[in-house]
């Protein structure tokens, strides 16, 4: 089966994922054979880019745990059919797939102060719901490689604005940052998605909205009561 990655792309947004770039990886990348023992020739990584996919998870999603992992789960499935490719989801495992690494070798993304990856106009709105692997060697675009904005940020207002001081450049206090949302006196953390994220002023165009902000940090004190 002839497959273009611009195909791919157009399948992706039809459903409200964003293409998050993609590569074709070495052997330490750490990417897993498919299914039927075929190596993988092309890694094509999706998610989103601020409210890129809300609409549709919102329009389509069911009552049912986890609502955004089986959504993206479905959506790439059904995609993945249609092009002769598996899906890779961040949770699998374990071992747990790579996928901060992996969007480093996909598209311009860098580490930030608060351990998220900033990318030089997305900011840090934008997150990574899966990939699709394909046995071929898709046709890919030359890399651009762009600077961290992170680099010429002097301030680093995003270290600074946490009202319990979860962020440091010793790491992310997840226990202090959930015991605040749980205390009933991070209402504006809830609004705003974490407010030291909301403080660095690169792409500030994508913030999620506020339904979408409580959405995922409501998930983020889930995902540790489950342990």
């Amino acid at each position: 089966m002839s497959v273009a990655l611009v195909e791919v792309e157009a399948a992706l947004r039809a459903r409200g994922l964003a293409p998050r770039g993609a590569f074709h990886p070495v052997v330490s990348d750490g990417v897993s054979a498919l299914p039927d023992g075929r190596s993988v020739g092309t890694l094509v990584l999706a998610g989103n880019v601020g409210a890129s996919l809300w609409a549709s998870f919102a329009r389509e999603r069911r009552a049912e745990p986890e609502p955004l992992d089986r959504w993206s789960a479905r959506v790439l499935g059904e995609i993945a059919a249609r092009f002769d490719a598996a899906v890779v989801l961040p949770g699998d495992g374990p071992p747990r797939p790579p996928f901060l690494r992996w969007a480093q070798r996909a598209e311009a993304v860098h580490p930030s102060p608060l351990g998220l990856l900033i990318h030089p106009d997305h900011g840090l709105w934008h997150a990574y719901r899966g990939a699709l692997a394909f046995a071929r060697r898709l046709e890919l675009p030359a890399r651009v490689e762009r600077p961290s904005p992170c680099t010429s940020c002097r301030e680093r207002p995003c270290l600074a604005a946490c009202p319990v001081g979860a962020f440091t450049t010793a790491g992310y206090d997840d226990t202090a940052c959930a015991a605040h949302l749980e205390s009933g006196a991070g209402a504006a953390c809830f609004e705003s998605a974490c407010l030291a994220r909301a403080a660095c002023p690169v792409g500030r165009e994508h913030r999620y909205a506020p339904e979408q902000a409580r959405f995922h940090l409501r998930a983020f004190l889930r995902g540790r009561a489950r342990g």
